[in-house]
């Protein structure tokens, strides 16, 4: 069997990524193919954490635009996380992998709350972790609870899955032509920059706790595995200078 380069990893999925085509909501089919690749990784010996965001089902601009309060806003997204992790939660049960969804926001009859050593522990039994709910505060992102989680639970690695995007560029890609790919990054880099890999507080959060990101293709079926495996795919960010 092949040989993972990472122990404990954070995947971060947005919640686009569940949306597939279809661009809104739960596509059942996407959920199944993202799953099946987690699987292959849960395979390995690799303990997986996922943090999974809420935009394909609500997200803050809709929020502003109708005049609604921020932080009213955010704890909206916060519970449509929660939908999208029971998904994921279901989707690998019927793949027989065992799963934990734990949220920041107590709600007991759907899910655990969070509590950092049960995470560690449920992770030592080689259960998957679904962390749900953002950080429990508005005015945080997703990406943020990727690197506070990534923090407390000590993984390894953040595994950045992006839609449709190898890796970060010194812009936009399909807006700039002449958008250069990185290889290799800092995360003092990234914030010098203003590279929108993840929000300024996430990393400098990843910054601080030495935690590296690789920013990947979701959407190239068996990513997930080659990242672990440690295949040169996508860009790396971390805090060793190139």
């Amino acid at each position: 069997m092949a040989q993972a380069k990472y122990n404990r990893i954070v995947l971060k999925l947005s919640g686009e990524a569940l949306a597939g085509s279809k661009g809104f909501g739960i596509d059942p089919q996407t959920v199944k193919l993202i799953t099946q690749e987690v699987k292959e990784v849960y395979e390995l010996g690799t303990e997986i954490a996922i943090v999974v965001g809420g935009g394909n089902i609500w997200r803050g601009s809709i929020g502003a635009e109708m005049g609604m309060e921020r932080a009213q806003a955010d704890y909206m997204g916060m519970l449509a996380t929660v939908m999208n992790a029971l998904a994921l939660q279901d989707a690998l049960e019927n793949l027989d992998v065992p799963s934990r969804v734990q949220t920041s926001i107590e709600m007991r009859a759907v899910a655990e709350p969070y509590i950092r050593r049960k995470a560690i522990r449920h992770l030592q039994k080689q259960r998957v972790v679904i962390f749900a709910g953002g950080t429990g505060n508005p005015y945080f992102t997703t990406d943020t609870t990727a690197a506070l989680r990534a923090a407390e639970i000590e993984a390894d690695v953040i595994l950045m899955a992006k839609n449709n995007v190898d890796g970060v560029y010194s812009a936009d890609p399909k807006l700039d032509e002449s958008a250069v790919k990185y290889d290799n990054l800092t995360h003092l880099d990234v914030i010098a920059k203003g590279l929108k890999v993840m929000d300024s507080t996430a990393s400098s959060l990843s910054m601080d706790n030495n935690i590296p990101l690789v920013v990947f293709n979701l959407s190239e079926p068996g990513n997930i595995k080659r990242v672990v495996l440690g295949e040169n795919i996508g860009t790396t960010v971390d805090n060793q200078p190139s």
